[in-house]
């Protein structure tokens, strides 16, 4: 049986989409996966549909119809993951910016009683490689800044690499969930938080991805910054 499903939202990833569902795979930890894809152009979906073939009943394929952006692409996700009762749920990159084997350790801390267990590059000092410094001081000073703003004691705020408790995004209203990049992450971070969980940093190395083009924007910084001013103000008024 398989120890949680693993999310791995997709646009244009088909450089990468073969080796990262074989290298997940081949954990010993049995994990199931279901990649979500934004209806790649690049025929992300369809190389998933012929490694489906080999991984029949542990690998899943959700198409959405358009880019719509990283946070609803994982809010559809979890949907589709609470439905089929998983009890732990991971986000994870297509590109190997996060170690698959990583997944082992992070759910080896929710299964020792975390409710969120955050892949942190920041946790023991900056674990970052391949990344310009000019991005390295820009993600750890936007953790910096969320910590200021929130009060939220994660040293990692923007990470992407995650395993939830299921009952965690239960508890959360994921309709309500809008943001669609760092601040999404950082949403999803600072709800639990609020919320009361159990919330853990596991330190990881993160590698900037070596195939395929990053999703990052100017609108995606720009929503980070004045999204967590906007959460903020939410708790404050009861209305998070």
């Amino acid at each position: 049986m398989a120890a949680g499903i693993v999310i791995i939202p997709t646009y244009n990833e088909i450089e990468n989409i073969e080796a990262i569902v074989r290298a997940v795979f081949l954990l010993q930890t049995p994990f199931d996966i279901l990649i979500v894809d934004d209806n790649s152009p690049d025929g992300t979906a369809q190389r998933v549909r012929e490694l489906q073939e080999e991984y029949a009943g542990r690998l899943f394929l959700e198409v959405r119809t358009k880019k719509a952006g990283l946070g609803t692409a994982y809010v559809y996700g979890f949907k589709w993951a609470i439905r089929h009762k998983y009890e732990f749920v991971f986000e994870m990159d297509a590109d190997f910016s996060h170690n698959p084997k990583d997944l082992e350790f992070l759910y080896e801390a929710c299964n020792k009683g975390a409710d969120l267990a955050i892949g942190s590059r920041y946790v023991t000092g900056v674990n970052v490689v391949n990344w310009p410094l000019s991005r390295v001081l820009m993600s750890y000073y936007a953790s910096v800044y969320v910590q200021l703003i929130t009060g939220m004691k994660i040293n990692d705020a923007t990470a992407g690499f995650m395993c939830y408790r299921t009952k965690v995004l239960e508890s959360l209203n994921l309709d309500r969930i809008k943001f669609v990049g760092y601040a999404f992450q950082i949403e999803m971070k600072y709800r639990a938080y609020a919320n009361g969980f159990n919330v853990v940093e596991v330190p990881i190395i993160f590698t900037d991805r070596t195939k395929g083009q990053s999703k990052m924007s100017n609108a995606i910084i720009k929503e980070a910054i004045f999204g967590v001013i906007s959460l903020r103000i939410k708790k404050m008024l009861n209305r998070l």
